[in-house]
């Protein structure tokens, strides 16, 4: 019989009247890689959980080493050698990486900061790390960050890693790195179970894959006997077309024109600087960078929401800088905004799918009262139309999953017909079949002629659905490429400041665009030879 590092067997939870997990059955090799995948609200966050200790099972077994164990809390996972390392960090930015990795631990000895270093070095060289134990959290990239995460975990003795979504703000040149740490951890006997999207580093990284779908155990196959597609049928339940198109469009003149914009970030330092660029009707932009490199501030300032410092942004060559969000609506501009920030800024948690349709326009109403028989019936078209999950239009949306949360943001925004939409992060945190929905839904409205920000962290997606792509470093401009003429590998080297084309770019409708107004024979012509290029 083969011996795992980790086993569990019909594990169930609830939540009221939600069954999270029932009967799952799930098992972990020493020294292999496993990827655990599964559509939103499939159960693989509450799984994890109950193996991390956040949440205690209702009813199944845990084994580690093949030992029965109870694990009631973080404190408990540790002992057992369980780390998991979340999408979102838990580090103190003005503590050093030393000081985050030592944080917590209370064994009744005094440690020495000298000593500490000396054993996370140790640590990094063994497995390949780059980190410097004495630098502050504040000084640090995102992929510096995640080290100190999964350095935190090994400091502790865990031999069983958990990592959620692990690449999602990385570059490929970080992935890379951190593909080559996991399988020099594998190789050291350790155990890794990675929660992802990308099927793509499914296939790349992992040595067999776990599938659940609503809950339940679906199966585990050997990843080099199986394929992309296999892995989507088992997700979803019914076969899918994972093909994403480029729409080809005939582009128009510019819809939204930004030049020279300066914005200040929340700490008073520049978020955005001198950026230009432009956007047509039918065309999709795409904005890459590193997360923090000002996409929020750039998707603030064009909405309204963030007071910029200097430059332009027109509408169809009228200006609507210093403008409220409803003060652009009532000069019949119609511009649809997705923050990344689905519950902080786009949506009211508290409120139901009905009345979070109305938030858009409930000032057009006649008298005192608002109609909530026609709001109630787009959100039950809505629903019907992005299969969002929910027990009624009347839930609040704070109790749906994550995935569903952003389906009704996206949903209202572009039921309000929209001519340029502004979209960060679209698709985060939805899993294949939702995520096609939406990349559907935008090329929906490219084809109707809507000019599309595309603000993402797939650069493979953005390469396949964009037309061009501007990449974003330290809040300049590094270039703007075309989509169908460039490289995910390239794109990485711009986000990271280590190629720089704006001086060199030989894009000649981007260098006309910035320094002077064309006419309409050279718009028609650039649109032309734009539209070659999706050929």
């Amino acid at each position: 019989m083969e011996s795992y590092a980790i086993e569990l067997k019909n594990i169930t939870k609830t939540f009221g009247k939600v069954v999270a997990n029932k009967n799952v059955n799930l098992n972990v090799k020493k020294g292999e890689i496993l990827a655990l995948l599964g559509e939103n609200g499939s159960g693989k966050t509450t799984l994890m959980n109950m193996i991390s200790g956040i949440y205690f099972p209702d009813k199944g077994n845990i084994y580690i080493d093949g030992n029965e164990v109870v694990i009631k809390s973080p404190k408990d996972a540790f002992k057992y050698g369980i780390g998991m390392i979340h999408q979102h960090f838990k580090l103190v930015d003005i503590f050093s990486a030393a000081e985050n990795i030592i944080l917590g631990m209370n064994d009744n000895k005094k440690l020495k900061t000298r000593d500490v270093n000396n054993e996370v070095s140790e640590i990094a060289n063994r497995y390949g790390f780059d980190i410097d134990p004495k630098k502050k959290i504040y000084d640090m990239s995102v992929s510096e960050k995640q080290t100190v995460e999964i350095i935190k975990v090994l400091y502790r003795g865990a031999n069983i890693l958990i990592l959620d979504e692990p690449t999602a703000v990385l570059t490929p040149q970080e992935i890379e790195k951190l593909f080559k740490v996991l399988r020099a951890m594998r190789d050291d006997g350790k155990s890794i179970i990675i929660i992802t999207h990308k099927l793509n580093e499914v296939m790349e990284i992992s040595d067999r894959v776990t599938i659940l779908r609503k809950g339940k155990y679906i199966d585990t196959v050997n990843t080099k006997e199986t394929n992309e597609k296999e892995l989507t049928d088992m997700m979803v339940g019914r076969k899918i077309n994972l093909k994403i198109s480029r729409v080809k469009t005939d582009f128009d003149r510019p819809l939204l024109e930004v030049r020279n914009l300066f914005v200040k970030a929340d700490d008073g330092s520049d978020a955005i600087k001198n950026v230009s660029f432009y956007i047509r009707g039918g065309e999709m932009l795409g904005i890459a960078g590193i997360s923090g490199c000002g996409q929020k501030e750039l998707c603030e300032a064009i909405a309204g929401i963030r007071p910029i410092a200097s430059g332009q942004i027109t509408h169809k060559g009228e200006s609507i800088i210093h403008l409220k969000p409803k003060e652009i609506i009532e000069k019949g501009i119609s511009m649809s905004f997705i923050p990344e920030d689905r519950l902080g800024m786009g949506l009211a948690p508290s409120f139901s799918i009905t009345d979070n349709m109305m938030l858009k326009n409930y000032g057009e109403s006649n008298g005192i009262f608002v109609d909530r028989k026609k709001a109630r019936a787009r959100a039950e078209a809505l629903i019907e139309k992005l299969d969002i999950v929910t027990p009624s239009t009347e839930t609040p949306v704070r109790r749906l999953s994550g995935g569903n949360v952003q389906k009704v943001l996206v949903g209202r925004e572009i039921e309000s017909g929209p001519n340029v939409i502004v979209t960060a992060y679209p698709v985060r945190g939805l899993d294949i079949n939702s995520s096609y929905v939406i990349y559907d839904i935008l090329n929906e409205q490219k084809a109707n002629g809507v000019g599309i920000l595309f603000v993402g962290e797939d650069l493979d997606v953005m390469l396949a659905l964009c037309d061009k792509i501007l990449v974003l470093c330290h809040g300049e401009v590094m270039g703007v490429v075309h989509a169908a003429k460039t490289t995910k590998e390239k794109l990485g080297l711009m986000m990271t400041g280590s190629l720089n084309l704006l001086e060199e770019q030989s894009d000649r409708a981007w260098g006309m665009a910035k320094d002077s107004q064309l006419t309409e024979e050279e718009w028609i012509q650039l649109g032309k030879e734009d539209s070659e290029v999706n050929e």
